[in-house]
């Protein structure tokens, strides 16, 4: 089974979402991902993804993420936040990454760990093929 991911970015890092996604897009492209509202938008446009788009995390996308991990349907969540700008639905993006805590679930927060996630989890695929 492909790597099942969520790729979250607040608006100061969606454009470091895109070139994260651009950089890995081949194994991205054989990966199923999942993503909130605009930043889903952008990834299948800007890079040609084929994304599961929720609703945008002000609006609950984030919940709608978090509800899917539970479930067992994320392996990994890719959540590029943006430390110095409060957000309205911060109580939403502490459940998701609690979440990721409770059930074991990588999740990246920046770039560097975004970078070791990605790198790590194709190696696995390139290793199981």
């Amino acid at each position: 089974m492909p790597p099942r991911i969520a790729l979250i970015a607040h608006d100061m890092k969606k454009d470091d979402m895109v070139a994260l996604a651009i950089e890995y897009a081949p194994f991205l492209r054989g990966c199923t991902l999942m993503a909130t509202g605009t930043t889903g938008a952008r990834l299948i446009d800007e890079v040609g993804l084929d994304v599961e788009r929720k609703l945008s995390g002000p609006w609950g996308g984030d919940l709608q993420i978090g509800a899917e991990l539970v479930c067992g349907r994320i392996d990994a969540v890719i959540f590029l936040r943006d430390p110095m700008t409060p957000q309205p639905h911060e109580p939403d993006i502490n459940a998701l990454v609690r979440s990721c805590d409770v059930h074991n679930i990588a999740c990246a927060t920046n770039l560097a760990s975004a970078h070791l996630v990605l790198t790590q989890l194709a190696a696995c695929a390139l290793s199981l093929q």
